[in-house]
This record gives structure tokens, C-alpha cells and sequence, in this order.
């Protein structure tokens, strides 16, 4: 059983929930903050566990699903031959037990936020489902995975409050997210981009070239910027938090700086590496802005 817990989990990329969770945090911490109103005590630790529940269990099944619906297409290519269900690894019966599971705890977690919360819920399944199978149809599969993590700042905002009055904030954060995903999601497949016309899969990437997703990839993460401004001006952040955004920008610079159309070889450093530091820098210091008012 544990050898099975632990095979699952390096199939799904458990450790890669740092990404996304910090903004998720980030909605749902600055969502307490303006309903308490200056109150001691604002944070909510209930709703929060029950966010990272339901936050590690959605991207869990998210990238179950993919694995299970990609297998045969991962067969294909050098760069993902060696995933566990092609190799074996992992059967396709723990996969579909394990995404099972994560869909459970998912769904029960927004039970016990709120009925609001419970009645999306499957709607923020959807994207999640729609992605593996939008390289079969689209040119464009990464928007819908920049939709897919745009769902999870407002889901969070939404477990806090419980209704849409006064959301727009967790909506541009949403965007801003979605955005920042979305766009590095096309740095991220021009690696792929001979086997995928080679296998007949779609892309950006695939169907306008490397230089194209690389330079509509550095347009998407600058209104991701802008966006993130908003967001911080629009809830009244101080200073602490420009400082965060503006480290932010400079590892977004950087991103860019290392993966050129001739040279991709620093990819994984850009996505390891700078994609986790993004997530953890700009929560940090907006929770430093937060905790100073």
C-alpha cells in the first residue's frame, strides 16, 4: 500500500502544489483580512486547512486525469516516455483509485466551506478535464490550463466570503494567476514542439513556431504584472507588498532572460526554479503587508 501512496504521488508531481497554493493563500488571507476589519485574530485556520485540502486534492486529480488521458500520447515522446504509466510504474488501476480519492476530497472540502463553494465545485472540475484532451482539438490548451488555475484565488476568496458581492478583486487575481500559468505553459511546450507535429498533437508552439510562443509568452506575463498591480492597489497594499511584486518582476526577467528560441536547455531551471520562487516571494511579502497594517 505505501509503495503504491508513494508511486502515485511521484506520478501526480505532488511537490509541484507549491506553485499555485501561495495564491491561493494569498485570496483567501486577504479576504479574512477585510472581513474582520482590523479585528485581532482574522485569521481563519479552519478555512484555510480546508483550502489546502481542497487545493492539493483538485491539482492531485488535475494532474491524474492528464497522466491517464496522456499516456499514449507520452509513449511517443523521448521527453515523457519514462512516465510512470508508460513505463509501468504506476498501474492505470492505482492511478484511477489515487484520482478517485483526490476527486473525494476535493468535493468534501467544499462541502465544509459553504454551499457556494460545493455548488462550483464542479465547475472548476471541468477545465481540469478539458485540458489533456484540448492538445486534440486547439491550437491554444494553454489557456484552458491558464483557466483551470485561474478557478483556485477565486475558489479561495469564495471559501471565505461565500458569495460573489465584492469579488472582482479575487477575479483580476484569478486573471493575474491564470495569466502567469498560461503563458509560462508556452515557454514550457516548445520543448515538445517536434514531437508534438511529429505525433500530430496541438500547440501554440506547435502551430507558430518558438520565437511566436516565446514573445506571446512575455506579453501574456507583463499583463500578469499590470494585474497584479491592480490587485494591490485595488485592496489597499502598502509598500511591502511593491517590494514583493517588484522581485516578482525580476524572476518573471529573469524567466525570460535564460530560454531563447536557439536555446532551451535552462527551460527546467526557468520552471523549477524561478516559477517556485514567484508563488512563494509574492506571498511572503503580501502577508508581511498584511500583518503590518
Amino acid at each position: 500500500m505505501i509503495g503504491h501512496i508513494r508511486s502515485f504521488l511521484r506520478l501526480v508531481a505532488f511537490e509541484h502544489s507549491v506553485f499555485a497554493l501561495p495564491f491561493a493563500y494569498l485570496a483567501s488571507l486577504t479576504a479574512m483580512h477585510g472581513a474582520a476589519d482590523g479585528a485581532t485574530g482574522w485569521v481563519q485556520w479552519d478555512v484555510l486547512l480546508l483550502v489546502t485540502v481542497a487545493m492539493v486534492a483538485g491539482r492531485t486529480f488535475a494532474m491524474a486525469a492528464n497522466r491517464i488521458i496522456d499516456r499514449h500520447v507520452d509513449a511517443q515522446n523521448p521527453r515523457t516516455a519514462q512516465r510512470e504509466l508508460v513505463t509501468g510504474a504506476v498501474s492505470l488501476r492505482v492511478a484511477y483509485v489515487g484520482s478517485i480519492v483526490s476527486l473525494v476530497f476535493f468535493f468534501g472540502s467544499a462541502a465544509l466551506l459553504n454551499p457556494l463553494c460545493l455548488v462550483l465545485s464542479p465547475l472548476a472540475v471541468i477545465p481540469l478535464i478539458v485540458y489533456p484532451y484540448g492538445k486534440r482539438f486547439t491550437d491554444f490548451p494553454h489557456a484552458i490550463l491558464g483557466l483551470a488555475q485561474m478557478v483556485a484565488p477565486i475558489g479561495a476568496w469564495l471559501a471565505v466570503t461565500g458569495t460573489f458581492e465584492g469579488s472582482l478583486p479575487a477575479m483580476v487575481l484569478g486573471l493575474a494567476v491564470g495569466l502567469w500559468i498560461g503563458g509560462f505553459d508556452l515557454i514550457y511546450a516548445c520543448q515538445d514542439v517536434e514531437a508534438d507535429r511529429r505525433i500530430g498533437v496541438r500547440s501554440f508552439p506547435a502551430r507558430f513556431g518558438i520565437a511566436a510562443a516565446l514573445h506571446t509568452s512575455t506579453a501574456v506575463h507583463t499583463v500578469c504584472v499590470g494585474l497584479f498591480v491592480y490587485f494591490g492597489l485595488s485592496m489597499g497594499f502598502g509598500w511591502l507588498y511593491f517590494v514583493g511584486l517588484a522581485l516578482t518582476f525580476v524572476v518573471f526577467v529573469y524567466e525570460h532572460a535564460i530560454v531563447k528560441p536557439s536555446d532551451l536547455s535552462k527551460l527546467n531551471r526557468a520552471f523549477f526554479t524561478a516559477n517556485g520562487v514567484i508563488g512563494i516571494v509574492l506571498f511572503g511579502f503580501a502577508v508581511g503587508d498584511l500583518l503590518m497594517r
